[in-house]
């Protein structure tokens, strides 16, 4: 699955808190927890000043945290320190809290959750699902919002077997085939509907959605046909994918007479509902 904004940041009493999977575990940012707990105006000073007089009350435990990339407030990947569950509640010692108990019950259901989606992923699915439907997205664009995801999976797993590993080659060819489609960058496309950090995909129309999809599947089927051994290679295969659904694209456009790479966003493409929906069957 696709971790996007779901896995990659959670909320505590509506408070974000970033976090990481790495080495078969969650990892939060450090800054956050403090955060949450201390509702300091500064938690990144507050964290300075604890580490080093952790440091000199020789406590590594949590001080030799990891150190991680993960999202910063300006949608950039940068690193930062971060601790796991175990590291976390030895700094719940360090720090007084009126939140300490609720956070620690808060973390033990965070985890529950992540072990009983390794067990049945479909639980994984069944929880976004109720977050995007809690945020006014319909059903039928929910399934195709997953299934996207599903895609894109495929996708990263084919560059990979090839040998491309970098999110920044990840990047210029996801951009590549945007471009072929839709006749914009990401950037563009995202000026278009007026984001900033919010997800593309999170803001498109079932149309959007589908088109990018039939792009993304192309490229991993031209990709595992042709079998490309470098990197140029796999940027035309891109452009191909990309170009197979952007004469689609064009296709439609012409039968409907307008285009249909738009500039509406979430709240504009769907109406609020706020009740759950049981989408098991």
């Amino acid at each position: 699955m696709d971790t996007d904004k779901n896995n990659a940041l959670v909320v505590f009493e509506d408070k974000n808190i970033r976090r990481v999977w790495y080495d078969d575990e969650w990892y939060f940012s450090v800054v956050d927890v403090i955060a949450v707990l201390t509702d300091s105006i500064n938690p990144s000073a507050y964290w300075r000043k604890l580490k080093e007089r952790l440091k000199l009350e020789g406590n590594e435990t949590v001080t030799k945290c990891h150190t991680l990339k993960i999202e910063a407030t300006d949608g950039k990947m940068r690193q930062a320190d971060v601790v796991s569950t175990a590291q976390i509640f030895r700094l719940l010692q360090s720090i007084p809290s009126k939140n300490a108990e609720p956070f620690k019950l808060w973390l033990a259901q965070v985890g529950y959750e992540r072990i009983e989606e390794i067990e049945d992923p479909e639980l994984a699915f069944d929880r976004a699902m109720q977050i995007y439907f809690k945020k006014g997205y319909s059903k039928e664009w929910i399934n195709q919002r997953l299934k996207t995801i599903e895609v894109r999976k495929e996708l990263t797993d084919e560059w990979n077997r090839v040998g491309i590993e970098k999110k920044t080659d990840y990047a210029q060819l996801t951009n590549i085939i945007t471009k072929a489609w839709s006749e914009k960058t990401i950037k563009e496309y995202k000026q278009l509907k007026n984001l900033k950090k919010e997800n593309l995909r999170d803001n498109m129309t079932n149309l959007e959605l589908v088109l990018n999809m039939l792009a993304e599947t192309t490229t991993t089927v031209i990709s595992k046909k042709e079998d490309p051994k470098t990197f140029s290679h796999s940027k035309n295969i891109a452009k191909k994918g990309g170009n197979v659904a952007g004469n689609t694209r064009k296709d439609i456009e012409m039968q409907l007479g307008e285009n249909i790479v738009t500039h509406k966003t979430a709240k504009q493409i769907h109406s609020k509902k706020t009740k759950s929906i049981n989408f098991k069957s």
